[in-house]
């Protein structure tokens, strides 16, 4: 492994922000810069509520929701790759919480989403749908903090 110094474009202070995962990203990947970014910004519009409503809260936005995971599924492959060519560890270390930024934003999302729709629809019906679809999103919120 060498001992290289962390890139300018992959330091932690860069992690906290959207188009930062994407620069890392596409740092990683060799990927033309402002590339990832542009997609970054597409997903991060509100979704519509005047959207038709599938089974699911997420089902108005589910290509959006592919298109995020797709890129997600690019930086661990980035991961990857950093790891077969002895990448320098801080580096790698970098794109991992990139990473796991990126995940956490979209579960975030997701149970925004699930409490609007299920939630909501569950509440509007009254009886004891509402108390199970409540312990569903708590368990949820309880596992998404242990991460």
């Amino acid at each position: 492994m060498t001992t290289e110094p962390a890139t300018a474009a992959a330091t932690e202070a860069d992690v906290t922000e959207p188009a930062a995962e994407a620069e890392i990203t596409e740092a990683a990947s060799g990927a033309a810069p402002g590339a990832a970014s542009a997609a970054a910004s597409e997903t991060a519009a509100p979704a519509k509520p005047d959207a038709p409503a599938g089974p699911h809260g997420y089902s108005h936005d589910k290509e959006s929701h592919l298109k995020r995971l797709r890129r997600i599924e690019g930086q661990i492959r980035g991961l990857q790759r950093m790891v077969e060519e002895d990448v320098y560890c801080i580096d790698i270390l970098t794109q991992v919480s990139a990473s796991t930024k990126g995940l956490q934003s979209f579960a975030l999302q997701l149970l925004e989403e699930h409490l609007r729709h299920c939630v909501a629809a569950a509440a509007v019906g009254g009886g004891p749908e509402i108390d199970e679809k409540v312990a569903e999103a708590t368990a949820a919120i309880a596992r998404l903090l242990r991460t």
